[in-house]
């Protein structure tokens, strides 16, 4: 499979301290993620202003990585990367499984939502999307020891921001972006069945002469030999019945003629030949 391709997103003006750690239960869990490698709360607190101050630069997300260049207050900048482990070939094709197997995991991640499923799904087949509490890896040029640093803070938080827009930059960083996603995808469906020539249209009347034989017509109709017997009913005069069958016998044959009868005056206008 080819490799995926980096995205670079333009850096976030500046915003409210209102949903820093993420928007939707995507973004909140890669936040937690981050918050959990934190051995200090002071730069996650710090690096929660250096976000919504907007010092932090443009972010470029490939697999495995996120990069941005955050500056602290004086202006100097530092070049901060947050690192995850994207899959391998097995896990990605276990991933794409289960992706596949819902038609409405697709349906929602095209349009910008992660299905609570899928990602419990992928949890069952071993493959874990989200990152998991030790999973974050940081680095940074700045001199402070403690990582994540504040620098790293903001670009894990920010990072929130951009997952929360697309789900797909979460399997950016695993390792394939949205176009390879989506030709795996397409690649699994089964291909339609050719039609045979013949069954594009059969014309009636050469279907009409392949036919051997007609059958033959029902013999005609004949009074029956002894008059009808019906058993007595409940609250029915007696004989009632029986004159009842009659009429209805007397009528069916009376139609059963007219249509012969019909049927010898007014012939068929076109005759049927194999």
């Amino acid at each position: 499979m080819t490799a995926a391709s980096a995205r670079a997103f333009p850096a976030f003006a500046p915003r409210r301290a209102h949903g820093l750690a993420g928007r939707t239960w995507w973004g909140r869990a890669w936040a937690e993620a981050l918050e959990h490698a934190a051995l200090d709360g002071r730069p996650l607190r710090e690096g929660r202003a250096f976000a919504a101050s907007g010092r932090v630069g443009p972010i470029t997300i490939a697999p495995g990585r996120i990069t941005a260049r955050v500056s602290d207050a004086d202006g100097t900048s530092y070049r901060t990367e947050v690192r995850i482990e994207p899959l391998d070939d097995a896990r990605w094709e276990r991933l794409l499984d289960q992706v596949a197997a819902e038609a409405g995991h697709l349906a929602a991640l095209l349009e910008r939502e992660l299905p609570r499923e899928l990602v419990a799904a992928a949890a069952d087949a071993d493959v874990s999307l989200l990152p998991g509490m030790d999973e974050l890896d940081h680095e940074c040029d700045c001199p402070d020891w403690e990582l994540p640093c504040r620098h790293g803070a903001a670009l894990g938080y920010q990072t929130a921001w951009l997952l929360d827009a697309d789900p797909f930059v979460l399997l950016l960083m695993r390792g394939r972006d949205e176009p390879a996603v989506l030709e795996r995808l397409r690649a699994r469906q089964p291909r339609p069945t050719t039609k045979p020539d013949n069954a594009a249209g059969i014309d009636a009347r050469a279907a009409y002469r392949a036919v051997d034989a007609l059958p033959a017509d029902p013999p005609p109709v004949q009074e029956p030999a002894a008059p009808l017997r019906v058993a007595p009913a409940p609250g029915i005069p007696a004989g009632e019945l029986e004159r009842l069958a009659a009429a209805a016998a007397r009528r069916a044959r009376e139609l059963l003629a007219e249509r012969d009868e019909s049927t010898v005056h007014n012939p068929p206008t076109e005759e049927i030949t194999r």
